[in-house]
């Protein structure tokens, strides 16, 4: 039975992976969950699956929690980045499942690689900002970084029992967005809500939105890259509609392996934890005979100009990423509190990489410093 310590257990990718354990009690033991500020969530979770710890990332909504658990329930109520490193790093934990939103993820998740723990990662935000760093971790500690995006893990199938060095170049799928087919002059007024209808997947806010903006593929080229050691010429992205295939790898001998499913995050989760076994699933089946199309377009990046700053930004490397990431993150934030519109995203994003100095193989803290400083450098901008 796999122990498993699950970061960020209130979000999408959390309920979903709380979702796969609960059909798979003989195989998993929730050992420790956390959330920002879900005090009745989490707080059900702890009913449900009667973890040993819970981390509430906000004090006050951790004091609160500790007067509602029951008397009954044995169970070690934490708070702030101390409490998320704890729960990483327990000697009795077999992977960790990360699926913070932001940069909140990277510092948990180096404890984890340091402490020998599997990674199934779902945080974005550890591989675009500190790819180099995490991955080089993870090589010295033995550690498997397993991917969660149903992209990457797709990737990470075809690849499976095949010669790396035959590769030709990764193919990402996109499945365009809420926004897919619009022209800029469409889209110059559209609205927070609008942005977050996406066609296929049901996903959380700050990713939905980068999906409607193609951030969320930027972000994806740049994990690739580290996740798979693969030159970002190799990297390539299509649009494909119907989010069926989840991506490909062609070979140097034009053959192209690509991994099929419905669009359901589960069992990119379920592969993750189950890794390298796989079990049985009740998840629906492609029936191949009702799919009439499977149609491919390539990525406007006129329209959609947050891609280009993104294979921009991993061109350049070092510091460049960090920027990248914490300019979006901040300025997404903006976006849904309706403080500016669609397309300040890449305005604001490419003004801060056009005014950062970026470092040479940086290190964790140089991350965290560029990280604060461009934060800082948005908010000035928009006061």
């Amino acid at each position: 039975m796999k122990k498993i310590t699950l970061l960020g257990s209130t979000g999408s990718i959390g309920t979903q992976t709380l979702d796969v354990i609960r059909q798979n009690r003989d195989k998993f033991e929730v050992v420790a969950i956390s959330a920002n500020r879900s005090v009745d969530l989490i707080l059900e979770q702890i009913l449900e699956f009667k973890p040993k710890y819970a981390v509430l990332y906000e004090r006050e909504s951790a004091e609160k929690l500790k007067t509602m658990i029951p008397k009954d329930i044995e169970i070690e109520i934490l708070d702030s980045i101390d409490g998320l490193v704890k729960i990483s790093t327990l000697d009795e934990v077999d992977i960790v499942l990360t699926a913070l939103v932001g940069m909140i993820g990277l510092i948990p998740t180096m404890k984890a690689i340091e402490h020998k723990k599997d990674i199934a990662l779902a945080n974005k935000e550890t591989l675009v900002t500190a790819g180099e760093i995490v991955m080089k971790a993870a090589e010295e500690n033995g550690v498997k970084i397993l991917p969660v995006d149903s992209e990457h893990s797709a990737i990470f199938q075809c690849l499976n029992g095949e010669n790396k060095k035959q590769v030709s170049k990764l193919i990402l799928t996109a499945s365009g967005g809420p926004f897919r087919g619009k022209k800029k002059e469409d889209l110059l007024h559209v609205t927070k809500n609008e942005a977050l209808k996406h066609p296929n997947w049901s996903m959380g806010q700050k990713i939905s939105i980068d999906s409607s903006t193609l951030m969320n593929k930027g972000l994806e080229v740049i994990e690739a890259k580290w996740l798979f050691d693969v030159d970002h010429k190799d990297i390539d992205v299509v649009v494909h509609p119907q989010s069926i295939i989840h991506s490909m790898v062609e070979y140097i001998d034009t053959s192209v392996i690509a991994q099929l499913s419905m669009p359901d995050m589960r069992l990119a989760i379920e592969y993750a934890l189950t890794y390298p076994d796989r079990i049985h699933s009740n998840f629906e089946r492609i029936d191949f005979k009702k799919l009439s199309t499977l149609t491919f377009e390539e990525p406007d990046m006129n329209t959609f100009p947050c891609l280009k700053l993104a294979y921009d930004a991993l061109k350049e490397g070092k510091t460049y990423l960090t920027v990248l990431n914490a300019s979006n993150e901040v300025l997404v934030e903006k976006f849904l509190k309706d403080q500016i519109g669609f397309y300040d995203i890449p305005y604001y994003i490419e003004k801060s990489l056009d005014a950062h100095n970026s470092i040479l193989n940086p290190k964790l803290d140089d991350i965290l410093e560029v990280d604060r400083w461009t934060r800082s450098y948005i908010n000035d901008l928009l006061k």
